[in-house]
């Protein structure tokens, strides 16, 4: 089997979830970057990099809670 054959296998298998994956990315980049470009324009840079990764335990927070509620 070769790599393009596994490739498309793979995103055929997990198709949907890397379209939310990409969709939380969107929405996460977007919304820290009004943030910080028309609420807090003055704000340092840092506090800018950590919000952005803050997305991180906030994707895993989200999609998390999403498995419980489904699950109830």
């Amino acid at each position: 089997m070769s790599f393009a054959d596994r490739f498309r296998e793979h995103v055929e298998e997990n198709r949907h979830g890397m379209v939310y994956d990409l969709m939380f990315a969107v929405v996460w980049v977007t919304l820290v970057s009004v943030l910080f470009d028309y609420v807090f324009p003055e704000s340092p840079t840092w506090a800018f990099y950590m919000f952005m990764a803050a997305g991180i335990p906030a994707y895993f927070g989200f999609f998390f809670s999403l498995e419980i509620a489904k699950q109830q």
